[in-house]
């Protein structure tokens, strides 16, 4: 099965074939193959192999797409763009930002951005701690970013009243959880398609 197909595939595993359209399917591919350019060079990931690329990084972002609501996100720690770019490229109505410590994985992303036209993108290189922007975030989202007390610590001045925090783990991290000393909302297990390892979602409420 070629990477296309398995994607498609993957999407319907996902229940999501009626919102990650064909043309979208088509730039995440784009996008993921960008990456896989620049890997050679700038060391973005430790993920080389194609197929593990598409469930590691693509099938894995797109599996919290149910769960990021319409509005803006902010993604931290973006690292290459994951989930961030993935959300702009299949969510269009969503304002995306990406921020990240690391200038030449910054730099990866707006390239990303420009070629793939993702108006609803914007990249910023810094310090989350330090990051200011013009209005605050209706979600923050993060990836194997940090535990989640720090993660929470460090975004607290970026994130609306009512806002959500979205932290994608792989195990329930119970010890986090006890250490972060607040309640989830939700814990939801993710169904990645073709991994066999767990991927839950931990949802917080700024209220």
């Amino acid at each position: 099965m070629g990477l296309a197909s398995r994607l498609a595939t993957g999407v319907e595993m996902l229940g999501l074939q009626a919102v990650v359209t064909s043309e979208m399917q088509e730039k995440c591919l784009a996008y993921m193959a960008l990456m896989q350019k620049w890997n050679k060079v700038y060391n973005l990931t430790a993920v080389r192999d194609p197929e593990e690329m598409l469930v590691l990084h693509l099938l894995d972002s797109l599996s919290v797409l149910p769960y990021v609501q319409s509005g803006n996100v902010l993604d931290v720690g973006s690292g290459g763009g994951l989930p961030g770019l993935v959300i702009a490229i299949t969510r269009p109505e969503v304002e995306v930002t990406t921020i990240d410590t690391v200038q030449k994985k910054a730099i990866f992303m707006r390239q990303v951005k420009a070629e793939l036209g993702l108006l609803n993108a914007q990249v910023v290189h810094g310090r989350v701690e330090a990051y200011v922007p013009p209005a605050r975030f209706s979600q923050v989202i993060s990836r194997a970013f940090s535990d989640i007390a720090l993660f929470k610590q460090l975004t607290t001045h970026l994130i609306a009243p009512q806002g959500r925090w979205l932290a994608m783990k792989g195990l329930v991290p119970s010890d986090e959880l006890e250490q972060a000393e607040v309640v989830p909302k939700e814990v939801i297990r993710l169904h990645v398609p073709y991994l066999q390892a767990e991927r839950h979602l931990i949802v917080f409420e700024n209220t």
